[in-house]
């Protein structure tokens, strides 16, 4: 089981850099986050490459669920609880937001482009849910690694032990964190939604 979510996760891995590159674009504006996305969108909105990220997501929480209760009890020291429960908050999210996304495709019939991700984020009080609703699950993408990084890693990089390792990846979290939220709200200052994902915010 460790094995297979090791592996699955590597392959969601790939995908959420490349989603989150995406999203740090977005401090150049909606249109160049817009224009990078369809050109990824070529790589991963495919048949073959979406079924196996879909599998893969499937595998990671179910894998990662038992994982969860199987530990979480006799977990030691920092990294070890903070993988186990950002992996719990990992796995939620997933659900929430792969489900969202494939509801306003298939349902709403939505681009789920800049504007659907930025609409909760530039609406109050819909944004009260979404600020911690992203940044949880940025943070805790990076929590994660940080922790696997700390337990598979051995030896010192560039004079860095492995905990300072570790902890630089956690605080590129936050910073991450604040880098995408300054682009999908234009600065902090807030972006226009277009009129078709009024029923994002309930309008």
């Amino acid at each position: 089981m460790k094995r297979l979510h090791y592996f699955t996760g590597l392959i969601i891995t790939v995908f959420v850099g490349l989603h989150l590159f995406n999203h740090f674009v977005s401090i150049f504006g909606a249109e160049a986050h817009i224009h990078l996305m369809n050109k990824l969108r070529f790589i991963y909105r495919n048949i073959i490459v979406e079924t196996i990220l879909l599998i893969a997501v499937i595998i990671q929480i179910i894998t990662g669920l038992n994982l969860f209760f199987s530990k979480r009890k006799i977990v030691k020291g920092f990294y070890e609880k903070m993988q186990v429960w950002t992996g719990l908050y990992l796995a939620f999210f997933l659900i929430m937001h792969i489900s969202a996304v494939l509801v306003g495709r298939y349902i709403l019939n939505l681009d789920t482009n800049f504007y659907f991700g930025a609409a909760g984020l530039n609406t109050f009080p819909m944004n009260l849910f979404f600020i911690p609703y992203y940044g949880l699950a940025v943070i805790s993408f990076f929590g994660h690694a940080a922790a696997i990084h700390y337990h598979k890693m051995k030896k010192k990089l560039f004079g860095l032990t492995v905990e300072q390792q570790s902890k630089i990846i956690l605080i590129n979290g936050f910073i991450a964190t604040l880098i995408i939220f300054y682009g999908l709200t234009n600065g902090f200052s807030g972006i226009e939604i277009p009129k078709e994902f009024n029923i994002m915010i309930g309008k």
